[in-house]
């Protein structure tokens, strides 16, 4: 059988297919799991619970549209610190709940981050609350023409 080997992974095809099938829809039951690659119910069970134990599936979720909780607007934000005062960027942006995404990144950056507000006066309210100890560029978004999604693996 082959096996995905990689960073200590240890997947292959059926693992990757139950993957994928959890990523379009967590709430997929075992049964339908068990139907879609072809093995009995406990053994896709076994399989996932060795998934979650090994932290290749971290945990489960829904996607909620911003806009239906009235917050239309997403941006990126590009954030660079001033030197000496990475620490305490990180700390704000993590106090900041409009904040839905942070991650540390290298080049000219430390930090992009999305942002899901109510109006373009709340992203101010936002960036104002960084710029004292950083720089920060911003990118509306207008569309999202990919949606978060498992990247192409082979077994």
């Amino acid at each position: 059988m082959n096996r995905l080997r990689n960073e200590g992974s240890d997947l292959d095809a059926v693992d990757l297919r139950i993957l994928r099938l959890l990523a379009q829809d967590a709430r997929t039951s075992v049964a339908e799991i068990a139907r879609a690659v072809r093995m009995s119910a406990p053994s896709v069970s076994e399989r996932i619970r060795r998934l979650q134990e090994s932290g290749t599936i971290e945990g489960y979720t829904i996607c909620i549209n911003p806009a239906a909780l009235g917050l239309p607007l997403s941006a990126w934000l590009r954030i660079r610190p001033v030197p000496g005062e990475l620490a305490r960027v990180t700390e704000i942006v993590k106090t900041i709940p409009e904040i839905v995404s942070c991650d540390r990144v290298t080049g000219e950056d430390c930090f992009i981050a999305k942002v899901n507000v109510r109006s373009v006066a709340d992203l101010e309210r936002v960036i104002d609350r960084i710029i004292p100890y950083a720089m920060t560029n911003t990118a509306i978004v207008q569309s999202s023409p990919v949606a978060p999604r498992l990247p192409d693996v082979e077994a």
